[in-house]
């Protein structure tokens, strides 16, 4: 699985203006078709080819994102959570993390997206989404 941190996730969190244990987050799937561009996607709106079938809701789930510093390997894990959406029928090749606001998708900030390296699909199953870490090496 390949892992991209957005830009302005890594803005975000440079200024102080996200807090991975008090704010909320979600994660959406997309197809195959949607490419990330880490420095022109900021905001949810700027996601496309979200997937659509049953068991999933446009936005996606709710998602834990939690930071543990490790002095003594001197490195920064980020773990992006895992959800599952149950009896659902759909193909999904990626997710996106992003910053809930609880409105508009041009207020959803874009922190991260996990490309699967193939479409997964679940026809009247349950999808799942394992968590997943990426680490900023000091």
């Amino acid at each position: 699985m390949a892992s991209l941190l957005f830009n302005r996730g890594l803005e975000l969190w440079a200024r102080g203006s996200i807090d991975f244990d008090t704010d909320s987050f979600k994660v959406m799937l997309t197809t195959s078709a949607y490419t990330e561009d880490k420095d022109a996607h900021d905001f949810r709106n700027d996601v496309t080819n979200e997937v659509a079938g049953t068991g999933y809701s446009a936005g996606g789930n709710a998602a834990t994102v939690s930071v543990n510093l490790d002095t003594a390997n001197d490195r920064v894990d980020i773990t992006l959570g895992g959800t599952t959406w149950t009896t659902s029928t759909i193909t999904a090749r990626k997710a996106v993390y992003y910053k809930a606001r609880g409105g508009a998708s041009t207020a959803d900030e874009l922190i991260a997206v996990n490309d699967f390296g193939s479409d997964v699909s679940t026809t009247a199953g349950t999808f799942t989404l394992n968590a997943s870490t990426m680490r900023i090496q000091n």
